[in-house]
């Protein structure tokens, strides 16, 4: 990997805005990475090879940034989690219980052996993805509120079980792991919450910002690899770690400096960078072999828009449900995961985000939807 190789990935990933330009689309600007990625890699023209190792791990940070940003999205300290707690976690529990038999249904279907993982997948939210749409159409009222918690909860919940149900043998070694990670978390949100109570994390701002020292950004990068470290030793996904620390940012409250130079390391570049290569790693020659899988994506796709539209029945509006089906970073772990593991099938990596292009597809439209359908004088969500 060289600098040329760089600057083509740097210019294939404005395929991402491009795309995400016309904001009546609501496409997500990563699906224009992914198929850049595509384009570029294997299933396109051969350039990226997603083999090569400075390529992988730069991916790996990249991974490592967007769970750390998805995490940090998740709004733990809103009010309106808070108002909206109780049903918000009911029917995240729902979607959840839904979510088993068509997870089974499906795997026996295509004897795929994943059971588990589909119903993680079906049952996941993208707080990542949704919260954005939410601001951007400017989503008000009591509905809104009580979906803020059920979209936290669900992914939270989904991202911890992810590296459970992928490698269901080594689920013991991998809940050990995930007990560390979590542990180490515990101790950062400890320090830094202490360190903000007694004013030594406004200090060490001024600080930075008057020395031009960034010293909040290197800290956090400093603390994401540490529990990157953590992971790789115990045996779990960086993504967890990225989102446990992510978390813990969120519950002390982001710093708007830190929140502006962080988007600037991972949108600008590490996470750009790691959906080429989840593009360039999905082999979509595999779906054309196994033209299954196709079928399979649908499905799957369907199955977790259905699962969570069904919550109307508990008096959730047909098209916020719709948009808490939107799943991202969930099927890329797996993909990923999944991919590096070798315990998918071929052409399953691809059916997986293939799943996810469906549910995103749908959320788009019913986001719209509940735009035009949502009272002018709502109550706002706390921001």
């Amino acid at each position: 990997m060289d600098f040329a190789t760089l600057a083509v990935i740097s210019l294939a990933a404005l395929l991402g805005p491009l795309l995400a330009l016309p904001q009546r689309w609501h496409v997500p600007v990563v699906v224009g990475e992914l198929t850049a990625g595509v384009v570029l890699g294997p299933s396109g023209v051969g350039y990226l090879r997603p083999g090569n190792g400075t390529f992988a791990f730069l991916a790996d940070i990249g991974f490592a940034l967007v769970m750390f940003v998805a995490g940090s999205h998740v709004p733990v300290r809103d009010p309106g989690m808070r108002a909206g707690l109780r049903v918000g976690a009911l029917r995240a529990l729902l979607v959840a219980v839904l979510a088993v038999p068509f997870g089974l249904g499906i795997a026996a279907l295509f004897g795929t052996g994943h059971p588990a993982l589909y119903t993680v997948l079906l049952a996941s939210s993208s707080a990542a993805l949704i919260l954005p749409v939410i601001d951007s159409l400017q989503l008000r009222g009591t509905p809104v509120l009580e979906l803020l918690p059920q979209v936290a909860l669900s992914d939270t919940a989904c991202i911890v079980a992810l590296p459970l149900v992928i490698e269901a043998q080594r689920s013991g070694r991998a809940a050990l792991g995930a007990l560390a990670l979590t542990a180490c978390a515990a101790v950062c949100f400890v320090l830094l919450r202490h360190l903000e109570r007694t004013g030594s994390r406004r200090r060490l701002h001024r600080l930075s910002q008057n020395r031009k020292w960034a010293l909040e950004l290197r800290i956090s990068l400093t603390i994401v690899f540490l529990l990157a470290a953590v992971a790789v030793r115990t045996h779990v996904s960086i993504m967890l770690a990225g989102f446990c620390f992510g978390l813990v940012v969120a519950a002390i409250g982001e710093p708007r400096r830190l929140a502006r130079q962080l988007f600037a390391v991972t949108e600008g570049f590490f996470g750009p960078l790691f959906f080429l290569w989840l593009g360039a790693s999905l082999d979509l020659r595999q779906l054309g072999r196994h033209p299954s899988f196709i079928l399979l994506g649908l499905l799957l796709g369907t199955a977790a828009v259905a699962v969570h539209a069904a919550m109307r029945l508990t008096g959730q509006p047909a098209s916020l449900g719709t948009l808490c089906a939107a799943q991202l970073g969930v099927p890329v772990a797996a993909a990923t995961l999944g991919s590096q593991l070798h315990v998918l099938k071929p052409g399953e990596a691809a059916a997986l985000m293939l799943a996810a292009l469906v549910t995103i597809a749908a959320a788009g439209g019913a986001g719209s939807l509940a735009a035009r359908a949502a009272p002018t004088n709502a109550p706002a969500t706390s921001q």
